[in-house]
């Protein structure tokens, strides 16, 4: 909502925030992330700078391990950001002169035509990143090591596959790990489908 604005600078702030996409999941990417919550990190070097100490690694705490590997993924949400972006620039300008007009304040035009009209995309957005979400591999494998540590808080369903698949070499056991997890996801979906039936609002029924 912040990047559809009117604002000075905008095409700069939406370039900024898309950018982190465009690299993806890479393996410099995650080598990067472990040199910022590393023990002698970026991120522990600023706390330092304004008082607060931390001399244990954010990768390394069982408590913020899993944290690390979200705060990458949200860094990289660009892709999605951009297609928010459209579905907001598609809703036309007249439902809110019009609701102006009725007395609406934000909120009321925020909820009741914003995230109707948006829903679509919203639907869209969820399924996708769903899908990306059990095919993450990269940032766990390559900040916990390969092994999903510590004490497995990084251990990812796909990691966990790897691992029994290369590591350990059962690969019936991964094969199978392997439709499970297709199985788990096409339910989700499904459901997600079906459910879109109660949420998704389109501006006509020949277009569902």
């Amino acid at each position: 909502m912040l990047l559809n604005r009117a604002m000075r600078g905008i095409g700069i702030y939406r370039s900024t925030f898309y950018l982190p996409s465009l690299i993806g999941g890479s393996v410099a990417v995650s080598i990067m992330w472990v040199q910022i919550f590393g023990d002698k990190g970026l991120l522990n070097s600023l706390l330092g700078l304004i008082g607060i100490h931390k001399d244990t690694s954010w990768i390394g705490d069982p408590e913020t391990a899993l944290g690390t590997l979200v705060a990458l993924s949200v860094w990289q949400f660009g892709s999605s950001m951009l297609i928010f972006l459209a579905g907001l620039k598609n809703i036309p300008s007249t439902y809110y002169e019009a609701a102006d007009v009725d007395g609406a304040n934000r909120f009321h035009r925020f909820f009741k035509i914003t995230i109707p009209l948006l829903s679509p995309i919203i639907l869209f957005n969820l399924i996708m990143q769903t899908i990306a979400a059990f095919m993450t591999f990269t940032p766990a494998y390559i900040i916990s090591r390969g092994e999903g540590g510590p004490l497995d808080n990084t251990l990812l369903y796909s990691l966990y596959l790897y691992r029994r698949a290369f590591v350990f070499f059962e690969m019936g056991y991964a094969s199978a790990m392997a439709w499970v997890m297709l199985l788990i996801v096409g339910i989700i979906t499904f459901v997600i489908f079906k459910s879109s039936v109660y949420w998704v609002h389109y501006e006509s029924k020949g277009e569902r």
